[in-house]
């Protein structure tokens, strides 16, 4: 079962735009309720994209340097990435078929 890597400042470029296949990232806080309510549907994304796609998460309050690199205002925020370029996002809850279509 895979699971969402953890990205900050150190590993972004690595993991997420030079990443070889799609990468959604999931820019969140450990005190924002609805981001609790969506990371059940981020794990499970994980699993079912393994090896399709990677799905990364971005805890806003460790690396502030990305969120205001991406225009992060409001969270959950999830950021596709493709080739090291934004390619959609999605601002608040949405459901996991939204999140594997944006993959796709």
């Amino acid at each position: 079962m895979a699971k969402p890597i953890e990205v900050n400042q150190n590993n972004f470029e690595t993991e997420v735009l030079q990443s070889p296949i799609p990468v959604v990232v999931d820019f969140w806080a450990t005190w924002c309720g609805p981001c609790r309510a969506i990371a059940p549907i981020v794990d499970k994304v994980a699993t079912e994209m393994e090896g399709k796609a990677k799905v990364a998460k971005v805890n806003v309050d460790e690396a502030q340097d990305i969120s205001v690199e991406y225009g992060v205002r409001s969270i959950p925020t999830l950021i596709f990435f493709k080739d090291g370029k934004e390619t959609d996002r999605i601002v608040g809850i949405t459901d996991k078929s939204k999140i594997i279509a944006a993959l796709s």
